[in-house]
């Protein structure tokens, strides 16, 4: 801080405190969790720096980037003073990247062997929600994903799944095996009888018509459920 108790912007900072030149001599894995935060805010208000004020944001969440992603532009606006809709929109447009990177790399390259490696598929796009949805992966014959598309989204406990546009779509891309999820925003980790309803009806329709249902997941914040590994498919 100054001597007339203004911040600092990042570029006046002392060069430790400096998260951008940092990250150029460094690199990016170098910085903390609230040092990349601090980038995206870019600057804080009159009482604490950017960094500060990343800290702050963090510690409100347990420090879990998780927990944040789950916060919208408007809780953000909300809840912190120094962040505008256009630091909130940069938070949240980055840890959104962030998510479908992480899903994205998987498809047409990963060998699904375990539901272990389907939650690795699926978590990322639901453990942040706050709403259930509904998401499917196309194998090929070799347990390949083709891709992975979410299928419905519904409320904070239920999620009505159409069935007839899962089978039409694994049809139209050439798919011999799905892999279907869904998450509990609860963070209860075992089916409801309607789960298993949906799931005994998502299996009826696959061998209908020579598709194999490979596992049904259960998402519920680090935790899930599977039906195969449970014996139920």
């Amino acid at each position: 801080m100054t001597t007339d108790g203004k911040h600092l912007t990042l570029r006046e900072w002392s060069e430790e405190d400096r998260p951008r030149e940092k990250m150029m001599q460094k690199g990016a894995a170098a910085l903390t969790d609230s040092e990349l935060l601090a980038i995206l805010i870019g600057s804080g208000n009159r009482e604490e720096s950017a960094v500060e004020l990343a800290r702050r944001i963090l510690a409100r969440c347990s420090h879990s980037i998780n927990e944040l992603a789950r916060w919208s532009v408007i809780d953000l606006c909300r809840e912190y003073k120094g962040i505008g809709e256009a630091k909130a929109i940069s938070i949240v447009a980055s840890l959104e990247l962030g998510k479908r990177r992480n899903t994205r790399e998987t498809v047409g390259r990963q060998k699904i062997t375990s539901s272990i490696e389907l939650q690795g598929i699926f978590e990322p796009l639901m453990i942040d929600l706050l709403h259930e949805e509904f998401w499917v992966a196309y194998l090929d014959n070799g347990n390949n994903v083709l891709d992975v598309r979410k299928l419905t989204q519904g409320g904070i406990q239920h999620t009505v799944v159409d069935v007839s546009l899962l089978l039409k779509t694994a049809l139209e891309r050439g798919s011999v095996c799905v892999a279907v999820a869904h998450n509990h925003p609860s963070g209860q980790n075992f089916p409801s009888k309607e789960d298993e309803k949906i799931t005994q009806k998502i299996k009826s329709g696959c061998e209908a018509v020579g598709i194999r249902l490979l596992d049904h997941i259960i998402i519920a914040r680090g935790n899930y459920y599977s039906f195969c590994d449970e014996g139920k498919l």
